[in-house]
């Protein structure tokens, strides 16, 4: 999960070498966290936050996949 995250962050910001997702286990849920350099804040969270639903929106699929709930914190 978390490289799916990596990868589709890498591929929306400027500075790729500062993308950078942690993630926590809790047994039946996940939470994700991605850090990304300052001035790719806007790209990754988009107009409105549409770039940022639409990232959350893959993932909890992934996340149904593995019967995980998973939560995506962008900071």
């Amino acid at each position: 999960m978390k490289e799916l995250v990596e990868t589709i962050a890498k591929a929306l910001v400027d500075h790729p070498e500062d993308v950078r997702v942690t993630e926590e286990d809790h047994g039946h849920s996940l939470t994700l966290r991605l850090e990304v350099h300052a001035e790719d804040m806007g790209k990754v969270i988009g107009r409105h936050g549409k770039i940022a639903k639409a990232i959350r929106s893959v993932v909890y699929a992934a996340g149904t996949n593995q019967q995980k709930r998973v939560q995506l914190d962008i900071g």
